[in-house]
Parts: structure tokens; C-alpha cells; sequence
């Protein structure tokens, strides 16, 4: 079983793009975040005809997520982060598929630091961290898949000197991720290639894609129940490379029955 996460960044502009990916690689399950559309201007139909089942949660202009399931449709859990009922922004849906707990997030960006927007970041991550202490002992396998917007380790940023200050870099929220990774989840990516360079982001200016100068913020973390399963992880990094791309790769893992 195949599930990946990819930041398509538009739905609209990328939807070629996303239906070239879903006919050629096929994964079983598709984290999206970033759909930039309202509820009712999802192409619910030709996601449909493509041989996926979907449930999302849009929103005009900005964020939205969706979770799609080859030749079945996802049973809704949730799509609401807990926490702040005051919160709107379209960020965290949850499902199950085929008996795997999946949640699909689009954590906040955060910049400017310091800042109000950098502030709702860490109040976001704090409340994504209680949630998931409810997930990760559970006996089912879970997967929180999605945009995560941190860049984890020095190892995960091309010249990490230069992000010192970004609030995907910043000190407090690597040790939120920290503190999130404490309560035993497992990345993905991390533990298939424990040291190698790996990105899923290129930045559309200056060339990044080309001269490979990334980050790595797109990430799927395991519980227990998955990580004894895991057989194989990776980014389709090629995609990046396709016409009108987003500036994020589909990041996958593949899991044993």
C-alpha cells in the first residue's frame, strides 16, 4: 500500500499535473494540501473518473486539503484540528482507508518571525501535538501525512545557515517537532535514507530545482502499528521537474498489508 502527500499548490492550475501523477504512479491513498479552492470548485468529478474516492476540505483562495483513495472512498474521521474553535483556516482532514488511520495536515507557514502569523504557528503546533498523543499508541496503524512546514534537522535545508531566522528553521519550532517525535512517530524518509540529502520543496526562483537547492518539509510520520510494516519511502522528485509543477515533489511510503 502506497500513501503519499504532495503540496499541489493550486488545484486548479495543477490539476494536469495531478492527474498525469495519479494515472502514472498510482498510489493507493493521496494526501493534498494547498488546494487554494472553495468547497464546490473541487474537481470532484475528474478525480472521481480518475479512479479515486475524496473527501476534502476547501477554502477560497488560501490552504485546503483533501485525502484521496484509489478505487474507494476514504471514511471521513475528522477535518477540524481540535483546540480553537475560532480557527477557520482549511488545514487537517482525517480518514480511514483500508483500516490505516490517516490524518492530512497543511501546518502553517509562520513568516514573518517574530510575529502574530509566526505566534498562530506554534499555538497550531501545539494543538497538532495534542491531538496526535491520541493517535500514536493506538493498536491500527496511523499516518500523519502532509505539508509540516519545518524544516527538521540542518541535514534537511540546502546552506541551513541561511534559514536561521525563517520560521521553518526557527529554533522553537524544531523543538516542537522535536517534542512531537518524542512521542514515538517515526519519519518516514529518515528512516529509509538516514543520511542522505533528500528535498521535497524547490523555491520557483533562482533556479532551486535545477541546482537542487531545497528543503525537506514535506513529511510522513508512523506510528508503531506502520513502522513495523514500512518496506519503502521516497519523493517522486521528477514531478518538480514536469511543466507548470508546484514547488513541491509527491513524498510517499509504502507499507505491507
Amino acid at each position: 500500500m502506497r500513501i503519499a502527500t504532495y503540496n499541489i499548490n493550486g488545484i486548479g492550475a495543477r490539476l494536469p499535473n495531478l492527474l498525469r501523477w495519479l494515472d502514472e504512479r498510482a498510489p493507493d491513498v493521496a494526501c493534498l494540501q494547498e488546494l487554494k479552492a472553495p468547497q464546490e470548485k473541487f474537481p470532484e468529478k475528474e478525480i472521481r473518473d480518475a479512479g479515486y474516492g475524496v473527501i476534502w476540505h476547501g477554502q477560497k483562495s488560501w490552504n485546503g486539503v483533501a485525502i484521496l483513495a484509489r478505487g474507494t472512498d476514504p471514511k471521513e474521521m475528522r477535518r477540524v484540528l481540535p483546540g480553537d474553535p475560532e480557527d477557520v483556516h482549511s488545514r487537517y482532514i482525517e480518514a480511514t482507508v483500508h483500516g490505516v488511520t490517516i490524518g492530512c495536515l497543511y501546518l502553517p507557514n509562520g513568516n514573518p518571525a517574530p510575529g502574530p502569523k509566526f505566534q498562530y504557528k506554534l499555538r497550531w503546533l501545539d494543538r497538532f501535538i495534542d491531538h496526535a498523543a491520541t493517535l500514536v499508541a493506538r493498536n491500527e496503524p496511523v499516518i500523519l501525512a502532509g505539508d509540516y512546514n519545518v524544516i527538521p534537522t540542518e541535514r534537511d535545508v540546502y546552506k541551513p545557515e541561511r534559514w536561521v531566522d525563517d520560521a521553518l528553521f526557527r529554533i522553537e519550532v524544531r523543538e516542537e517537532f522535536a517534542r512531537l517525535m518524542g512521542q514515538g512517530w517515526t519519519d518516514a524518509i529518515r528512516a529509509r535514507y538516514p543520511n542522505e540529502t533528500i528535498y521535497t520543496f524547490w523555491d520557483f526562483f533562482r533556479n532551486a530545482y535545477e541546482r537542487n537547492a531545497g528543503l525537506r518539509i514535506d513529511h510522513l510520520l508512523l506510528n508503531q502499528n506502520v513502522r513495523d510494516r514500512l518496506t519503502d519511502a521516497g519523493v517522486d522528485r521528477d514531478v518538480r521537474g514536469w511543466e507548470r509543477p508546484s514547488d513541491h515533489a509527491p513524498t510517499w511510503v509504502d507499507i505491507r498489508d
